[in-house]
């Protein structure tokens, strides 16, 4: 069964965070609050745990859009190719904020991934948890958001509901307190222009 912990967006508690590390670095798969909606994250290195995200979610990891949440944007380097000026621009606009940006992948993520995905989803969310976890893992975390089955509710908000629904299919579950419904805003920047795929949380009018 999952463990349940609390941890709030102003000073995350480094020993509960050390203890959210310390269960991603054995393989496990966490859920956690970010600034949108709550999602279900791994260690991007372990490819035991990604492939249980994916019969979590029944989804194959070759054709899923999996989003990199980041600490800030002093690593991707090693997860993208080389980023048109103007787009990192935008980029420092909009992180830490409610955006998730698509990307040209490094030769990394194929590997990481196992799949021959061509792009990569980098998000830096403006939430004191997701990010301490980052930063003390050391590396970004793979992410996916979490769906509610309900057709009015489109996104799981209440953390005790998502820990009744996924204690025995993860191994931590964070409550941040209550989520959004809302997902980020996605910018798909592999083209000569930014294409919106996805209206969110994020206002494009901000980083123009």
């Amino acid at each position: 069964m999952a463990e349940f912990i609390r941890l709030y967006q102003e000073n995350p508690d480094p020993r509960r965070v050390q203890q959210v590390v310390n269960v991603l670095r054995n393989g496990g798969v966490i859920i956690y609050p970010t600034d949108t909606v709550y999602g279900m994250g791994c260690d991007i290195t372990n490819q035991r745990a990604i492939e249980r995200i994916c019969k979590i979610k029944g989804i194959n990891p070759k054709k899923h859009n999996f989003s990199f949440i980041c600490a800030d944007l002093s690593n991707i380097a090693q997860y993208t190719r080389v980023i048109d000026k103007p787009v990192f621009k935008m980029m420092k606009k909009a992180f830490p904020g409610p955006f998730t940006f698509i990307l040209e992948a490094s030769t990394q993520v194929p590997k990481i991934l196992h799949s021959n995905k061509k792009t990569v989803g980098i998000r830096v969310p403006n939430h004191g948890v997701p990010r301490a976890i980052v930063e003390e893992l050391g590396q970004p975390i793979l992410s996916t958001s979490i769906h509610d089955e309900d057709e009015v509710v489109e996104y799981s908000t209440d953390p005790e509901l998502i820990y009744e629904k996924y204690q025995n299919l993860v191994d931590l579950v964070i409550d941040g307190g209550y989520g959004a419904n809302v997902a980020s805003t996605v910018l798909d920047c592999t083209g000569e222009e930014v294409v919106v795929v996805r209206e969110g949380l994020g206002n494009m009018d901000d980083l123009i």
